[in-house]
């Protein structure tokens, strides 16, 4: 990426009228929620969904202002507060649904998603500098980027190896830092690295119960979900507070390696994403994140806890996936169209 940066100089400059100001809260607003559904599905950059509404630039910059206690623009204020309550309206309410999804039509919902994953890849080599960006440091921070995502697809394939800690608080706290820090950077997305660390569901289902409690008033259901929610917020917030800052140094001294550690993580997401495997149920004597499955306790094991196992789809299944893979990569390829951030940045 090119140091001449898009800048929000201009959004902000033309929000400084009460009518300018309502339209970057409209567009904040809508960027809020597309970013919320992006942190709800696997394959959606929350960052890219800002790019597209042209407001990005101005959050980035007011989440420097905010965690460093600035007041140096109202508007980037604004636009932080607005897309903060957009992004946790969607969260809140596509939690459960997304959940549902994902584990009861695995392989349609998958199929999208490798086309949005494909979809995003121009957009972010352009973003890059295309082919005059492709220095060796862009080489090879695509090169870490496709090993540190393949590495970690063994953990989604093969839950065992992380055992009861994946929930942890400790491991918790590290899955909302690095989802929250993914969330803001063009062409990661937080749900899907949740979902290498086997936590995505664990949140989204604890998210769900919590809603639920809140909306009956059920301080038990509310208190029992907080174990889960208490120290993923807090890695969240950390991580949202600091990449703020973190990335506009290293896009202004270190653009090739940054975009290519970005580009590999889009490339390497894919086998994470293999569409054709179905949730197999446990039997007696089966281990299960490091619980061994008995009569007692086989009923309470919830489907998205069920090992992984690959089969070889029929043509049908094939024909489908194939016809939402390109259905995903179209969607993301008129969302950039519409992105006036992305058109500045050469």
């Amino acid at each position: 990426m090119p140091e001449s940066t898009p800048s929000s100089s201009t959004t902000l400059q033309t929000s400084g009228t009460e009518g300018g100001r309502i339209a970057l809260a409209g567009r904040s607003l809508l960027g809020g929620l597309l970013m919320g559904i992006a942190n709800v599905v696997p394959g959606i950059s929350g960052g890219a969904m800002l790019l597209l509404m042209g407001v990005y630039k101005a959050f980035l910059d007011g989440l420097a202002d905010l965690t460093s206690l600035r007041w140096r623009s109202l508007s980037a204020w604004l636009v932080v507060a607005v897309v903060g309550f957009g992004a946790l309206t969607s969260i809140a309410f596509l939690a459960g649904p997304m959940k549902w999804l994902l584990v009861t039509y695995r392989f349609e919902v998958y199929s999208v998603l490798i086309g949005m994953r494909l979809g995003v890849i121009p957009t972010v080599w352009h973003l890059a500098g295309g082919k005059r960006g492709a220095t060796r440091g862009l080489w090879i921070g695509m090169g870490v980027g496709v090993v540190l995502t393949s590495l970690a697809a063994i953990f989604k394939y093969n839950p065992d190896i992380i055992g009861t800690a994946g929930t942890s608080p400790a491991m918790l706290f590290f899955g909302g830092l690095i989802a929250a820090s993914a969330t803001i950077l063009p062409g990661l997305d937080g749900s899907y690295l949740l979902m290498l660390l086997g936590q995505y569901v664990p949140v989204l289902g604890a998210i769900d119960r919590f809603k639920d409690g809140v909306l009956a008033r059920d301080f038990a259901a509310i208190s029992a979900e907080l174990w889960t929610l208490v120290p993923f917020g807090m890695g969240a917030a950390i991580g949202i507070a600091g990449v703020a800052v973190l990335l506009r140094w290293l896009f202004k001294k270190y653009p090739a390696p940054t975009f290519g550690l970005l580009l590999g993580v889009l490339m390497g997401a894919f086998i994470g994403l293999y569409p054709f495997a179905s949730y197999v149920q446990p039997a007696v004597g089966d281990v299960i994140k490091g619980v061994t499955i008995t009569a007692e306790n086989l009923a309470s094991i919830d489907k998205d806890d069920w090992k992984l196992k690959f089969y070889s789809p029929t043509l049908m299944q094939f024909g489908i996936s194939i016809v939402l893979i390109i259905a995903g990569l179209v969607a993301a390829r008129l969302l950039a169209r519409l992105d006036p951030e992305e058109r500045q940045v050469q």
